[in-house]
């Protein structure tokens, strides 16, 4: 097993220049990615079940099982980045993702569907944020790495400001289909040059950070890992992650389908939903001034008052706009705020490792929640119910949150 480090800043040895390069370029990885393999679902989502001929519930089946792949890709994922770095995986996903777009294109049956998007799935753990943080925790350090981390987030945080609209234009003038080639076409020609030619492991001259004293430098990946699951915190912080991450991708889902039920156009709807993704900017405002989980509490607490408020101001465009944002504000914010909880907590040596174990469940919680929510408004009175539940998921995150933070830590991690 090679030796496991700590990582230095990128300017130890003359690397600062290709370290923000590392920050530069997942960036724009994440944001296309998450634009194509995950946001442009919802806005095909009906245009898909028209041409094959199917309902919405199977149709949105199929995004979970694409999320249910991701997830248990996640574990093995995160052994793959401690252990071999992110430069040969991001790129082979890459490369596979894009096939996979043109065969999402080409889909004619909902099984075809199915196995295109379990596929799509697979190459998304190897893509996205993931795997991009894995590699932007092992070139800075702590000082440095909550910027790097907010850099990525950030321009991430536009895929759905730029793809849904975009998806959306491409689809109604092009149809689904040649929206799909056209999004594969920006996927292969930008992500993978970007993976093969930018990521790199930092250099043995730039590996020399100091360790805390509560977690040596020979303390083994897996002892690391290990004392993470007795840790009654990572469980809370799981729990909280859970419940968030199952509001923000059932309204990614539906959320376009609600603004289309209250008589909004579907471009309107598609352009509006975009506007999710804002929180990044709260949080970069906030983060010096207030405790992140602070921060992150307040604005679960907001996104469950928005959903709450969407039945009142979701009959106008201005009121759509209002309640999209108040919810947007929680999208991004368990992205951001992870990495800063695990490396702070059980610092860089087993990072990826840990950060599998956590997103897994959480990962699930997402691709089941879209799922569960289309079975509701089919068995139920429709939307009113669903926004209950979503924003009681959220209110309970920002318990979780507060619990986790009042939580006395046990002994030091060893």
């Amino acid at each position: 097993m090679p030796t496991t480090t700590v990582p230095a800043d990128p300017v130890v040895g003359g690397h600062r220049a290709h370290g923000w390069r590392i920050v530069a370029a997942p960036a724009v990885t994440s944001a296309i990615g998450y634009g194509t393999l995950y946001y442009a679902y919802a806005v095909l989502l009906n245009p898909m079940a028209v041409s094959l001929g199917a309902s919405t519930i199977a149709v949105t089946g199929a995004l979970t099982a694409s999320v249910l792949a991701g997830a248990v890709m996640a574990i093995p994922v995160g052994r793959w980045l401690d252990h071999h770095g992110g430069r040969a995986l991001m790129t082979a996903g890459s490369l596979a993702a894009t096939a996979l777009l043109v065969a999402w294109s080409q889909v004619q049956t909902i099984g075809q569907l199915y196995a295109v998007m379990t596929g799509i799935g697979i190459t998304g753990a190897m893509v996205l944020y993931e795997p991009a943080f894995a590699v932007i925790v092992s070139w800075f350090t702590p000082h440095r790495r909550a910027t790097a981390l907010l850099a990525v987030t950030i321009v991430a945080g536009f895929a759905s400001t730029i793809f849904m609209p975009l998806t959306g234009l491409l689809s109604a003038y092009l149809g689904w289909r040649e929206a799909l080639l056209v999004l594969a076409a920006i996927h292969g020609a930008v992500t993978v040059p970007l993976h093969a030619l930018t990521i790199r492991r930092p250099q043995p001259a730039a590996t020399a950070a100091p360790i805390s004293p509560a977690r040596p430098a020979h303390t083994p990946r897996r002892a690391v890992a290990a004392a993470a699951m007795r840790d009654a915190r990572f469980w809370i912080l799981t729990a909280t992650f859970i419940a968030q991450g199952a509001a923000t991708s059932t309204m990614t889902v539906h959320l376009i389908g609600y603004l289309v039920s209250r008589g909004h156009p579907a471009t309107f709807a598609a352009t509006a939903t975009g506007l999710l993704g804002t929180g990044r900017l709260v949080l970069t405002a906030a983060r010096r001034r207030l405790p992140v989980t602070t921060i992150v509490a307040a604005v679960f607490a907001v996104q469950a008052t928005a959903v709450l408020a969407m039945p009142l101001l979701a009959g106008t465009r201005t009121g759509a706009i209002v309640a999209v944002v108040g919810f947007g504000l929680g999208f991004g914010i368990a992205h951001l705020a992870t990495p800063a909880l695990l490396a702070d907590r059980y610092g860089t040596t087993a990072y990826a490792t840990i950060a599998g174990r956590l997103a897994a469940p959480v990962t699930i919680a997402r691709a089941t929640a879209p799922l569960a929510a289309a079975t509701l408004l089919h068995t139920t009175a429709g939307y009113p119910i669903l926004l209950t539940v979503v924003a009681a998921c959220c209110a309970l995150a920002a318990t979780g949150v507060l619990v986790r933070a009042s939580t006395t830590p046990p002994s030091p991690i060893r």
